[in-house]
Formats: structure tokens, C-alpha cells, sequence
């Protein structure tokens, strides 16, 4: 069979091909057209849905590709059923590009399988797994399912997955490199891991729903941050805590009015079974502290509020740590992911107010009222050092797209697992 070629070109298409247009084709292959001015990559993108359209089984990527324009091809080129094959370009930069793409297809394969697939369960033995399948001599894990959860203290995951029949889970992963069991963690890495939510009894409506197989990426993007970051060769200890539960409907299943003690003594009355997010991760945020880690980062599909702000566009960061948020914010613009920064002040903590606990999930209104991913964050301060010193907060508000764009194809997009890669890598 003849391969079919995509390369690119600086020069405009023949006026056969129409004005401005981006993509040529010769027998076997075609040709992008960058734009006169600027880096091409939006070009590119667009170019690359297009290509899509057409179900090729295969392209090769042939002539001068930089790192960042098959990157970007490989996002908007990949979709999420029967994806095409890409060879890329035999150059400098094919190691690397293939070490991204790897980890890109696990991210977003994990996202996009159905609620049926995934469990609780399932998804932490899946991200255990794979992490292990990198690096087997340097990677052990534990998990705490169930009831067990209660024992253990971890009454956030256990109330928001109690009602499905399939039971919640906390994952702890140890990447450890060094050999040495006392070695300081550098990092510790926390991910929503909610496999379905209907929003409990504040049910979702049917189309609010639909996709809420991806209020997981949180736990899926962390997953392959860290897979990405050990075929790069990250040489410290890391630590990786999944925080995986159905947020169900039954006649076990945690309701409004409820209040939870938590492990560090904070009380939160529930005011919004959809906002669920935050109490399975005040779990994670105290497991993580309890590694003494230097850096603690978060990551979370986790209020509409961002969407709302940013799109689906970029990744939303609060830190009450300046110097932690910059960091991650240099190691986005390094990659090429597009993350931005929203406020987050000590008085965040107390804008979700109750009359019968320290604070509520959220405030009772839709949406959580104005300032819902401050407030959220400002929730989620509570649950590590009272200075917030080395936490980073992620809300992913670009981790899945509903709809296919003329950029991006529909489903995960595993933007991000750049950017934390490069965070984890620095802290070394």
C-alpha cells in the first residue's frame, strides 16, 4: 500500500485549490500551507481535522517538522474511535514526540472509555498499571477500597461513592527512583477520579450528563503528567494519589443536609450533591500532605465556573503560593499549553458559609454562585497547610470537549500532561 504523506509548505496552494487554502493534495499525500505570518500551528490544527475527515488508516509525516507542529497535528489529528496511525518525522525530535503521544493515547483513551468500562476500581488499577509497566522496579502501589475507606479516615471518597454498587477507591502510587525507602518525596500528584457523575440527588439533567464519563481527567491527566515525566527520565520521588468514585443515585447514597467530619477535624455540611468533586479531593490533598512533599499539585474537572471564565481553551491555576503558581505557569508557556491564572485569597475559604459546619460544599444556588472555581479552591485550602504554601490547584476546564472544533477533535484532549511533566522534572 503507498503511504500517504502530509509535509508542509510555506508557499500558498495553486489557485485550483482556492483562496487561502490550507491543504493541497497531490496521488499520495498533501501538503499544508502555513500562513505568512505567525508559528502555523492553528493552521496546522485545522489542517489536520480536515485530514481526519477523510479516515486515512495511516499518515507519514515527511520534510521539516518542528517538535511543536507534529504536536499539534497529533492532538487534532487523533480522534477518539478508530483513530489513523501517525508515523512522525525521523529527526531529532522523534524520541521525544513519541514519548508524548504515548503518554497523549493512554490520557485520553482512559477519559474517553465509557462509565460502563471504567469503575472505580478499574481506573486505579488501570493507572497503577501502566505507571508500573514503565518503570517496574521502581513503582509500588497500594489502594483502600470500601468500607475500608471509613477505617482509614477517608469519609470524603467513601460518601461520594457509597451510593454506586461499585465501590470507591483511594490510590496510593510511589515512584520511587532512588532505591533509598527515606528518600523525600519532591512531588505528590492528586487527580479527581470521578468515573461517572449524575450529581447524586442534585441530579444532572440528560444532557449535562452525557459526559460526565470525563469527570475523571483530573485523575487521568496526573496519571499520564507522571507516565510522561518517567519516559523522560525523572530521577525523584513522586508520589500519585487517585481519588476514584460513582456519584450515584440510591437508597445508600450520601444527601443534602448530610455533614462529614473530616481526618483533620474540618466539618462540611453538603448543600449540592454535584459538588462532589471538592470532597473527594480534600481526601487526597490531606493523604498528600501527610508525604511532606515540597510540592503538592491537584488537578480536577472540577466547576463550570472555569469553563465559564476560560472556555475550553485553557487550564485554570490557584496557588495562594506565588512562587509555586509561576512555576507552573513558565512550565505551560515552555510547552505550549495554554494554562491561566484565577484568584484565590484566604477569604476564599470562607465563601461557602454554614449554618451547621465549619462550611458547606458550595452555596446553595446554581452553578455555586458567582466566583464558583475561587470558591471551590477556596474550599480545598482548608485541606492542606494554612499557608497553602506549595499547593498548586488545578481546575482542567480544557481536558474534554463535548463537541468536535475546526482545532480539536471531540472527547479528551490530555492537554496538560506537557506542562505538569515539565513541573514534576524541575522539582528534581
Amino acid at each position: 500500500m503507498t503511504q500517504f504523506t502530509v509535509s508542509l509548505a510555506t508557499q500558498p496552494a495553486t489557485a485550483g485549490w482556492g483562496e487561502k487554502a490550507l491543504v493541497s493534495f497531490t496521488e499520495n499525500g498533501a501538503t499544508i500551507h502555513l500562513p505568512e505570518s505567525g508559528d502555523g500551528l492553528l493552521a496546522i490544527q485545522q489542517a489536520a481535522r480536515k485530514l481526519d475527515g477523510l479516515s486515512i488508516p495511516e499518515v507519514v509525516l515527511t520534510g521539516e517538522w518542528q517538535f511543536e507542529h507534529q504536536w499539534v497535528f497529533a492532538l487534532s489529528f487523533t480522534r477518539p474511535r478508530n483513530p489513523s496511525k501517525i508515523t512522525f518525522c525521523d529527526n531529532a525530535d522523534k524520541d521525544r514526540i513519541q514519548k508524548c503521544y504515548e503518554a497523549m493515547l493512554f490520557t485520553r483513551k482512559l477519559v474517553n472509555d465509557t462509565p460502563e468500562e471504567l469503575s472505580p476500581e478499574n481506573l486505579a488499577n488501570r493507572a497503577a498499571e501502566w505507571i508500573k509497566s514503565l518503570s517496574p522496579q521502581t513503582v509500588s502501589y497500594s489502594m483502600i477500597t470500601g468500607e475500608e475507606l471509613v477505617e482509614a479516615g477517608w469519609i470524603g471518597i467513601y460518601n461520594v461513592g457509597r451510593g454506586s454498587e461499585r465501590p470507591p477507591v483511594l490510590l496510593e502510587l510511589d515512584y520511587n527512583p532512588t532505591g533509598d525507602a527515606n528518600a523525600p518525596v519532591t512531588t505528590a500528584l492528586v487527580g479527581k477520579g470521578i468515573t461517572f457523575d449524575s450529581g447524586g440527588y442534585s441530579i444532572k439533567s440528560s444532557e449535562g450528563m452525557l459526559d460526565m464519563k470525563c469527570d475523571m481527567g483530573g485523575a487521568a491527566t496526573v496519571t499520564g503528567a507522571l507516565g510522561l515525566a518517567i519516559l523522560q527520565g525523572l530521577n525523584t520521588r513522586v508520589k500519585l494519589f487517585l481519588c476514584c468514585a460513582e456519584n450515584l443515585i440510591s437508597g445508600h447514597a450520601y444527601k443534602l443536609g448530610d455533614v462529614l467530619t473530616y481526618k483533620n477535624g474540618v466539618t462540611v455540611e453538603v448543600v449540592n450533591t454535584d459538588a462532589e468533586g471538592r470532597l473527594v479531593l480534600a481526601d487526597g490533598l490531606m493523604a498528600a500532605s501527610e508525604t511532606n512533599a515540597s510540592l503538592i499539585v491537584d488537578a480536577a474537572t472540577l466547576t463550570g465556573a472555569a469553563t465559564v471564565a476560560l472556555g475550553n481553551d485553557y487550564h485554570a491555576v490557584f496557588s495562594m503560593d506565588e512562587r509555586a503558581r509561576e512555576s507552573m505557569l513558565e512550565c505551560a508557556k515552555a510547552e505550549s499549553e495554554r494554562f491561566w491564572a484565577l484568584p484565590l485569597e484566604q477569604w476564599h475559604k470562607d465563601r461557602c458559609p454554614s449554618a451547621f459546619a465549619d462550611t458547606a460544599n458550595s452555596r446553595p444556588q446554581k452553578g455555586g454562585g458567582g466566583g464558583g472555581a475561587s470558591n471551590a479552591a477556596g474550599f480545598l485550602a482548608r485541606f492542606v497547610n494554612p499557608e497553602g504554601k506549595g499547593w498548586i490547584h488545578l481546575d482542567l476546564a480544557a481536558a474534554y470537549h463535548s463537541k468536535g472544533s475546526p482545532e480539536m477533535p471531540v472527547g479528551a484532549s490530555a492537554v496538560g500532561i506537557r506542562s505538569i511533566a515539565r513541573l514534576l522534572k524541575q522539582q528534581g
